[in-house]
């Protein structure tokens, strides 16, 4: 499979970034604010995304990211295509309110011992 120069892009940053020290926080901070100053949205905590148009400002994006990069932790870098990124899969866990409005639902179980 190949990748075309005109295909919108996904990049998808993952990180774990060390915040221990005030020093490690300060560099943690001033990551995620790049990130979106940068363009990208956030995901989840660690997770930020951002779409380019086609392969070359992509690249021209992670170089900008790989300058960026705090001293201490990992950061990892996905790339991918419009349509790998439109195939996730979003999964949610129930609720309190709907365990306990499914158990309802079932009726009070019978105890025997």
């Amino acid at each position: 499979m190949s990748i075309r120069g005109d295909q919108f892009m996904w990049l998808l940053v993952m990180f774990d970034l060390p915040v221990k020290t005030k020093q490690e926080r300060k560099h943690a901070t001033q990551f995620r604010q790049f990130l979106l100053r940068d363009g990208y949205m956030m995901l989840q905590w660690s997770n930020y995304v951002r779409i380019c148009n086609g392969l070359e400002r992509s690249q021209k994006h992670i170089e900008r990211l790989k300058a960026h990069v705090p001293p201490k932790g990992s950061v990892r870098l996905l790339h991918i295509t419009d349509r790998q990124y439109g195939r996730m899969q979003i999964l949610l866990g129930t609720t309190r309110e709907k365990r306990q409005e499914r158990h309802e639902k079932r009726g009070h179980q019978l105890v025997l011992f």
